[in-house]
């Protein structure tokens, strides 16, 4: 069975996804989101990612709330709308660095929870994560999980073990966003 580091953004995103992929890989989750708008959110979706995992048997690796990384990366794209041009380049700063730890732990591949959510393009992603693949030279498991209801199985997942669901993506301008137009 191949190794997979799979990339989260939170709990219950990596729900339906590692429940879909469980059977054909030996899956590790990756939590690295410099994005995430305070360091209390930060840990407590960490702490929800933890919880999961434990439940579930499926081992973690955290690589630390470095806020910094993704506010340089995102200089100047600050006034894009949700779903602009700074998200591609969130994307590929977590895809990046998922596709380097992958290789230096020995994983077979990478992927990515965030193809889950009704909020992102999961064809920006894939294509994301194949650059990535070139760069690295490490496969990436290209996915659209919120497919056949995946979304709505994550929701379920979450109720059935009591999550801590976000309402946004985890930056502050998907902070700004999601409460401005609810």
């Amino acid at each position: 069975m191949k190794k997979l580091l799979l990339h989260s953004c939170c709990g219950p995103c990596s729900t339906q996804v590692i429940d879909f992929l469980k059977n054909d890989y030996d899956i590790t989750i990756y939590y690295y989101n410099p994005n995430i708008d305070t360091e209390g959110e930060y840990l407590h979706r960490l702490s929800e990612q933890k919880r999961y995992c434990k439940i579930v048997g499926i081992p973690i690796v955290e690589d630390g709330y470095n806020p910094e990384e993704f506010y340089c990366k995102v200089k100047g794209l600050e006034e894009e709308k949700e779903g602009g041009a700074r998200c591609p380049v969130c994307f590929k700063l977590r895809l990046l660095k998922t596709a380097q730890k992958a290789k230096e732990l020995g994983f077979d591949l990478f992927g990515t929870t965030l193809t889950v959510s009704p909020h992102k393009n999961s064809t920006i992603i894939n294509q994301v994560g194949k650059a990535v693949e070139q760069e690295e030279g490490i496969e990436f498991l290209e996915g659209n999980y919120k497919k056949q209801d995946g979304y709505k199985k994550s929701i379920e997942f979450s109720k059935k073990y009591n999550l801590y669901r976000q309402n946004y993506c985890g930056c502050k301008f998907s902070k700004n966003f999601f409460i401005d137009n609810r």
